[in-house]
C-alpha cells in the first residue's frame, strides 16, 4: 500500500488505540463511508464488519442522522449545561427514560462511554455516604470484564488482562469474583455462583456496588453467559444492601438480541451506563441512568451533590443526533434484523468450530466470536493489511477474530465477512506452518 502523505504524517506524530508511536501500526486511511462500506484512499471499499467499535448500528452516512446533525448546527452545537437546559437534552432523556424499566428515572449525560462508569461508580459511593455508611467505598465485579480507560472504570476491569497493570499500584483495590461460565440457563448449577456469593457476604459491609457487563463480556474476552447469572446477582445484591451496576455500553440498543441486555433476566439494575450506539456512532456520548432510590439517597443527608459536571454534558448537538437514532430504531425492524444476523452468524462461523486452530465460536445477537487456541500477537504485522485484501474490515485482538456489523447489513455482505474469517483462519495455519 503507497503511502500518502496523511499517513506518512500520521505515523511520525499520531497515537492510536493502544499503540506505540515508536514501532507504528499499519493504518488504512478512510476517504468515506456510507452504508456499510468504508471507502480508502486507494479506492478500494470494504464491509465494515466492525460497526466502528460496535456504536454505527444504522451504518455510515444515514440521511436521518445527518440531517439531525445540520439542523441542529443552525441553532447551537454547544452550550453548557450549568445552569441551562435545552430541548435536545430534554428530548433525549425523556426517550431514554421511555425505552428503558419504568424504574430508570434519572439521567446524566456523559460524555463517553468510560465517563458514564466513573459517574455510576460516583453515584454508588455518594448513596452510600449520603446513607451514613462512608464504609461502603469498593466495588465487586467479575474476572474478564472491561469498563473503559480512565481510572475509576479501569480499576474495575479485569485485573490481569485488563491492559491496566502497570497502574496497579495507583488503582483502588477492588473484589472479582470468577467470570461467570454458565452459558445455558439450562445448565446451572449453584456452584456457578457459590464464590461470587462467598464474597459478597464476607464484603458487603464495604461494598457500593456490583459492576457487570450483561450477558456479554466485551473487549476484556468477548465472552457470554447466562440470565440466571444476573438473576442470582441481583438477589444477592438485595439480600446484602449492595447497589447493582450494568455496563450496557456496548450491549445496549439490541446488539444482544433485546433492546438491553437485562431485559432477558427479567431483573433491573439500580444504574445503568449506556454509551457507543447511543448516537448510532456519529459522536461521542454516554448516558447514566438510575432510580429513585439512588438519585434520592444521594440527597438524603440534605446536602448531597452529584458530584460530576463534564464541560461538554449534554453536547446539544450529540443529543439531537441520539434521540434521532433512538427514533430510527425503534421505527426499524431491528429485532428482526438482529435474529436475522444472529442466524446467519450461526450458520456460517460454527463450522470453523472444527477448524485446528480454533477453540471456540460463540454467537449472541449480532455478535460474532471465533476464539483461537492461540494468541495473534505475531500475526499482526500481516494480518491487517491481509484483512483489507479480503475486502472487509475487521480488528482481531489477543486470540480472538470477532464481527459486530450494522444491522442493515444483507446476507451477501455478512458472508463476505463471515468467509473472510475463515481464510484468515488457512492463512494463519500456512503462514505458521512455513515458519
Amino acid at each position: 500500500m503507497e503511502k500518502t502523505a496523511n499517513l506518512e504524517f500520521d505515523a511520525a506524530h499520531i497515537w492510536h488505540p493502544y499503540t506505540s508511536v515508536a514501532n507504528p501500526p499499519l493504518l488504512h486511511e478512510v476517504q468515506s463511508a456510507d452504508g456499510v462500506r468504508l471507502r480508502l484512499s486507494d479506492g478500494r471499499h470494504v464491509v465494515d464488519g466492525m460497526s466502528s467499535w460496535w456504536s454505527a448500528i444504522h451504518g455510515y452516512n444515514h440521511p436521518r442522522l445527518n440531517e439531525a446533525a445540520k439542523s441542529q448546527l443552525d441553532k447551537m452545537s454547544h452550550v453548557m449545561f450549568g445552569g441551562l437546559t435545552h430541548e435536545p437534552a430534554v428530548n433525549l432523556a425523556r426517550k431514554l427514560i421511555d425505552i428503558t424499566d419504568d424504574s430508570l428515572q434519572y439521567v446524566f449525560l456523559a460524555d463517553s462511554g468510560s465517563v458514564s462508569v466513573e459517574v455510576a461508580i460516583k453515584m454508588s459511593i455518594q448513596h452510600w455516604f449520603a446513607q451514613g455508611q462512608p464504609r461502603k467505598q469498593r466495588l465487586m465485579s467479575v474476572r474478564n470484564g472491561y469498563h473503559g480507560d480512565t481510572f475509576g472504570a479501569m480499576s474495575v476491569c479485569d485485573p490481569v488482562n485488563g491492559m491496566h497493570s502497570m497502574f496497579e499500584q495507583v488503582l483502588p483495590k477492588h473484589i472479582f469474583a470468577p467470570a461467570p461460565s454458565c452459558q445455558r440457563d439450562e445448565d446451572w448449577d449453584d456452584s456457578h455462583i457459590a464464590e461470587f456469593r462467598r464474597l459478597i457476604r464476607e464484603h458487603h459491609h464495604e461494598l457500593a456496588a456490583v459492576i457487570l457487563e450483561p450477558l456479554v463480556q466485551g473487549a476484556g474476552g468477548m465472552r457470554m453467559y447466562c440470565p440466571e447469572y444476573l438473576r442470582q446477582v441481583r438477589t444477592l445484591c438485595d439480600e446484602y444492601g449492595v447497589l447493582l451496576i450494568f455496563d450496557e455500553i456496548a450491549t445496549g440498543f439490541g446488539r444482544t438480541g433485546s433492546l438491553f441486555a437485562y431485559e432477558q433476566a427479567g431483573i433491573v439494575p439500580d444504574i445503568l451506563c449506556l454509551g457507543k450506539a447511543l448516537t448510532g456512532g456519529y459522536m461521542t456520548l454516554a448516558a447514566t441512568l438510575c432510580n429513585r432510590k439512588v438519585a434520592e439517597g444521594i440527597s438524603a443527608d440534605g446536602s448531597g451533590v452529584l458530584m460530576h459536571g463534564p464541560t461538554f454534558m449534554g453536547n446539544p448537538l450529540a443529543c439531537r443526533v441520539a434521540a434521532e437514532s433512538i427514533d430510527v430504531l425503534m421505527e426499524s425492524d431491528w429485532q428482526g434484523n438482529v435474529s436475522r444476523i444472529e442466524m446467519q452468524l450461526r450458520n456460517e462461523l460454527m463450522p470453523y468450530q472444527s477448524h485446528q486452530i480454533v477453540n471456540e465460536v460463540r454467537v449472541k445477537g449480532a455478535i460474532g466470536v471465533v476464539d483461537l487456541n492461540r494468541p495473534l500477537d505475531d500475526c499482526m504485522d500481516w494480518l491487517p493489511g491481509f484483512i483489507v485484501d479480503q475486502g472487509v474490515w475487521i480488528r482481531p485482538f489477543r486470540t480472538m477474530i470477532y464481527i459486530m456489523p450494522p444491522y442493515i447489513i444483507d446476507a451477501a455482505d455478512l458472508s463476505l465477512l463471515t468467509g473472510a474469517i475463515g481464510r484468515m483462519l488457512d492463512e494463519i495455519v500456512q503462514r505458521q506452518a512455513i515458519e
